[in-house]
């Protein structure tokens, strides 16, 4: 039994769920104050993550192997279908329970000093409570029912807040895109589900998971069939191939909503739900490797990508992308615990670089209002030697791109470093792996180049906002600089919570997770190399992203680059990468527009204009009009020829009955 305190685990998404029905109520009424809107929107997810401490430290103290179930009330009780709403707080959910309060805590307070001239303040606060709140359901679901509206919720928020400014159309086109390529995945998670209940007879997660050994074979078609499909719903999420087109267009949302959805919620969702369903997939090898190698993939591709982005933000979303990918390939390869490491790892990081480009993007606003400019404020190209002038913000972002290139000590170094050396080692007994180990090789050398190309273009060499720009540049406030502030601590130190033993440490979130990923583990035991080997794979991994780093210095010409309505069009293999290697208008082609075709020329002018408003509207009408015309040709005012209808109304229903008149 659990102690009192954990069994008020509900309070911790209850709090952003206050947060949002206050804030919304402000919205809708108009509020013009938004010190109240601030102080809930802000106070909720503090007193969030202060709850979420307060239970993992419960759970500490209670050193259970075995998770713990809340079960509120019945939810789903259908036949043989039994499904209660219930929360499950184990040693993973804990984890990311104070990922998600404690870096979206974070988040809003950056938010109030970026979205304070906003006219829809109060309902920003409101969707931004309300996605933190469906994150705290899909990671605390004791069931795949409860963790699915979690699921779905993360993504009507996102539309929400991905298109929070609706009134242009990009903006609205970029939630809707969202949107939508969420619903194709999450065909797959509802498919996985259907197939889990019909063999086990139960969604329950520990009823599931007990009894996956046993209910299916390893390797079988059925368990295969259902990590696939999981899978599926992971690549819409956390924006895998085939279906990460969604992610880069979202950066039309404001900033803190960009660091919310890569850094705390949304995207994380997938590698969650791999790690959670660790079992299932250490009964699939097949699963196992389609998941590692649609990582490795990603990794690879997106980083690519980003090497000829100009948009400071769109860099920051191919990162993300190919940062997933490293995650994939960790929980594919069946070290979770260093999959879930990266996941923690990333979101300091990843929330510093994108909170540091909202700084960047607040100041460019700045300059260019107070000069009636019309340049794009994120454009790279018309940036240049901000860190004379935002020297917090270009320290704090210099500290994150190390992290996120591998440069020890940082913490990106040992998270990433754990997933290579793990798909490294895996090559021994399947050698695929070297494939996927090589394309993550190769990710790091692209990923410390064009991390180090936004920060120099950025940051260094000469100024290109302009002479009348350049006087309104300035650091962010303090409340916007903060956060950074504690983000940066996190990049710093966030390595500790994994240092593996070959460097002194005590694997301790290794050790913490085993509860959970321990099944897994002993189906699917992870493969061990040499100290010596582990010594050569982190050198060289670190080689890698030196490398990187230089090569950015070397070949980067900073004099040359001119601002973005100067600029030369892109061309060659610099164009295609520009494109997004033009997968985009594939999917137009070969997708969208075949869909619009279908639904307007089909859809609407043939079986609704034609045949359903045309022949069944329209016809039954005219029908109706036949037959009311031809009963009006029987109203002649003749009493005779009434009678005589009426003889013979009556002899035609007796002779229907079978009476014979005589």
């Amino acid at each position: 039994m659990a102690a009192p305190p954990l069994s008020l685990l509900w309070v911790v998404p209850a709090l952003p769920l206050a947060g949002f029905v206050v804030n919304g109520a402000l919205a809708l009424a108009g509020a013009r104050t938004k010190r109240a809107v601030s102080i809930v929107g802000v106070g909720t997810l503090a007193l969030a993550f202060a709850a979420a401490a307060f239970a993992v430290v419960g759970l500490a103290r209670l050193r259970s192997a075995e998770p713990l179930v809340f079960s509120y009330w019945d939810w789903l009780n259908v036949g043989e279908l039994k499904v209660a709403f219930a929360l499950q707080l184990d040693q993973l959910s804990a984890v990311m329970l104070l990922v998600v309060t404690g870096v979206g805590a974070l988040i809003h307070v950056f938010s109030v000093g970026y979205m304070r001239d906003d006219p829809g303040y109060a309902r920003y606060f409101a969707y931004l409570n309300l996605f933190v709140f469906f994150m705290l359901i899909l990671v605390l679901g004791a069931s795949f029912p409860v963790m699915f509206v979690g699921w779905e919720g993360v993504g009507l928020c996102s539309y929400l807040l991905i298109g929070f400014w609706f009134n242009e159309q990009i903006n609205a086109d970029a939630g809707k895109k969202a949107f939508i390529v969420n619903r194709i995945g999450d065909f797959g998670f509802l498919v996985a589900m259907f197939l889990i209940f019909w063999r086990i007879g139960s969604l329950d997660f520990t009823t599931v998971f007990a009894k996956a050994p046993t209910a299916f074979a390893a390797g079988g078609a059925l368990v295969t069939a259902i990590t696939l499909f999981l899978f599926l719903g992971c690549t819409g999420k956390s924006a895998q191939i085939p279906l990460y087109t969604w992610l880069p267009d979202a950066m039309q949302g404001p900033t803190p909503v960009s660091a919310l959805i890569h850094a705390a919620t949304m995207v994380t969702a997938g590698v969650y739900l791999v790690a959670r369903c660790g079992v299932l997939f250490a009964l699939s090898p097949t699963g196992s490797a389609v998941v590692a190698g649609i990582g490795a993939l990603t990794a690879l591709f997106a980083a690519t990508i980003a090497l000829k982005q100009w948009d400071i933000k769109r860099v920051l979303a191919y990162s993300t992308v190919s940062q997933l990918g490293y995650m994939f390939v960790g929980v594919g390869t069946g070290v979770y615990a260093a999959g879930i490491f990266h996941l923690a790892t990333h979101a300091f990081f990843k929330a510093l670089l994108f909170l540091g480009s909202g700084s960047v993007i607040n100041a460019m606003h700045h300059a260019y209002h107070a000069t009636h400019s019309h340049e794009d404020a994120q454009d790279m190209r018309n940036m240049g030697g901000l860190a004379r002038h935002l020297p917090w913000t270009a320290t704090l972002m210099w500290i994150a791109t190390l992290a996120i290139a591998g440069i020890p000590p940082f913490a990106g170094f040992f998270s990433k470093d754990e997933i290579l050396g793990a798909a490294f080692a895996e090559g021994a007994v399947r050698p695929i792996w070297y494939a996927f180990w090589a394309m993550g090789i190769a990710a790091a050398l692209l990923t410390a180049f064009y991390m180090t190309r936004l920060m120099r273009y950025t940051f260094h060499g000469p100024n290109r906002t302009g002479d009348r720009e350049r006087e309104h540049l300035h650091e962010a406030p303090w409340l916007m600089t903060a956060p950074l502030l504690v983000l940066g601590a996190l990049t710093v130190l966030g390595g500790g919570l994994n240092i593996p033993p070959l460097f002194g440490g005590g694997a301790l979130l290794e050790h913490w997770l085993e509860p959970v990923t321990g099944a897994a583990a002993r189906l699917q035991p992870p493969i061990e190399v040499a100290a010596g080997t582990e010594w050569t794979l982190v050198a060289g991994a670190v080689l890698v992203a030196a490398l990187g780093i230089v090569a950015a210095f070397r070949w980067l010409k900073l004099e040359t680059l001119v601002p973005a309505r100067l600029a030369p069009a892109e061309r060659g293999l610099g164009r295609v990468l520009w494109k997004k290697w033009y997968v985009d208008e594939l999917y137009d082609a070969l997708v969208v527009r075949p869909v619009m075709w279908i639904s307007r020329e089909v859809l609407w002018k043939v079986v609704d204009a034609r045949l359903v408003d045309g022949w069944l509207v329209n016809g039954t009408a005219a029908l109706s009009r036949a037959l009311g015309w031809a009963g009006s040709r029987l109203q002649t005012g003749e009493v005779g020829a009434y009678v005589l209808l009426f003889v013979i109304g009556v002899i035609g229903v007796l002779t229907l009955l079978g009476v014979t008149v005589r």
